[in-house]
Parts: structure tokens; C-alpha cells; sequence
């Protein structure tokens, strides 16, 4: 099965007055759809966009696999676990939240930034906070400890991608469009697929894709 989510049916959330908006493509604080909970272990899949000076104030989390990508500006991440870093352009930071952390994001530099953050659910809850980044990302990041494995894919106009079989298999197009079966799909679009074959995308421009393989927990 095959379910398309269009960028503009996202939930709009965050604080523009604050410079914070945001995208939701699953239920998410005030916006509740009994219907669209989770997609495999992915709980989140945010699309969020900071002004110069913005940010999320400390904040906890518990119990949680955080992986963010950063598609434009820098995030500047500070945790209670001692961590901290920048996070640029092609870098993937992930962060195990476990029995509990609590960090701060911001935009502290003066362009805007633009990332995307997904939270996974862990098979095993519990135990201590761990903190990564992956600077210039070209392999698959392989999370097992949610059962998935990320792919990020830059494809030319006319150039195609497999789509692996999975279980469950989230794709996101961060910017461009491709074609994937009888769909296209455009910046901000994501297809949900539950126990597909493997399938083919093909750039229809300059593209980065973000695809989730997921196993059933």
C-alpha cells in the first residue's frame, strides 16, 4: 500500500511570532489524528524552519530517537549529557534520548535555517543518552536500535533511485521532485509504503530524497 501526504496537508505548528515554524507530518502536540500516530517506528517527521536568533528553549525527551538534517543554515545543539555541536548542510545528527536528556537547538547564525527532525521509536526503552553526527553523509546511517536504516539520495533530472523493500519505508523529498509509480511528488511531499516491493524514483529535477527502511517491531 501506497499513501501519498502532500506538503501542504502537513499540520503547521511551532511560533512564527517567535520565528519558529513548522511542519508536521504525523499527530504532534495540539494537532491529534488517531489515525496518524506513527508510521512504522517513525514518530515524527518535522519540517521546521528557524529565524536568525530563534530557537527551542531546553526541552526534554525521553525514550526517543532523534535524527535531524539540516538542508539549510546551521543548528547549534547543546544537551544535559554534555554534548555540543553545529550542525550544517549535509550532516546528520542523531540524538538517543534513552532514560532521559533534555537539550536546547537554535539558530545562532544570521540566515535562516531550515532542517528536518524525525523521531523514532526505540525497541528497547530505556538506558543512557547518546549523541552522533555525521558529517557529510554518503552511506546508509543504520539505527537499530528502532529497527531502521536511512538513506539520503541526490539524484540528477532524469536519474533514479531503488526504493527497498521493507516492511515500512518513508520517503521525503527535502528539494526537487521525482516520480515514484504514478505519483509525482514535490519539496515537502513524503509516501508512506507498507509491505511494497521494491520500487524505482526518478529525479524530474535536481533532487535530495530522505528515505526510512523500517522493519516491523
Amino acid at each position: 500500500m501506497i499513501r501519498i501526504q502532500r506538503a501542504g496537508d502537513r499540520y503547521p505548528g511551532g511560533d512564527p511570532g517567535a520565528g519558529i515554524e513548522t511542519r508536521h507530518a504525523l499527530s504532534f502536540g495540539p494537532y491529534y489524528d488517531p489515525d496518524n500516530l506513527r508510521f512504522g517506528a517513525l514518530l515524527a517527521c518535522n519540517e521546521e524552519r528557524l529565524a536568525p536568533g530563534a530557537g527551542f528553549d531546553e526541552h526534554p525527551h525521553s525514550h526517543t530517537e532523534i535524527v535531524t538534517w539540516v538542508v539549510e543554515g546551521e543548528l547549534t545543539h547543546a544537551d544535559t549529557a554534555g554534548h555540543t555541536s553545529v550542525v550544517r548542510p549535509g550532516d546528520l545528527q542523531h540524538l538517543s534520548s534513552a532514560g532521559g536528556v533534555r537539550h536546547v537547538e537554535r539558530n545562532d547564525g544570521d540566515v535562516p535555517l531550515t532542517f528536518v527532525q524525525m523521531w523514532l521509536a526505540p525497541l528497547t526503552p530505556g538506558g543512557e543518552p547518546s549523541y552522533d553526527v555525521v558529517r557529510g553523509v554518503e552511506d546508509p546511517y543504520a539505527l537499530p536500535a528502532a529497527g531502521a536504516v536511512l538513506r539520503v539520495e541526490r539524484l540528477g533530472p532524469g536519474d533514479s533511485a531503488t526504493v527497498p523493500a521493507a516492511d515500512f519505508t518513508y520517503v521525503h523529498v527535502v528539494r526537487g521532485g521525482v516520480t515514484l509509480g504514478t505519483e509525482e511528488l514535490g519539496p515537502g511531499d513524503a509516501a508512506r509504503l507498507t509491505a511494497e516491493k521494491a520500487l524505482e524514483v526518478t529525479a524530474t529535477a535536481a533532487t535530495e530524497l530522505l528515505v526510512w527502511t523500517m522493519r516491523t517491531p
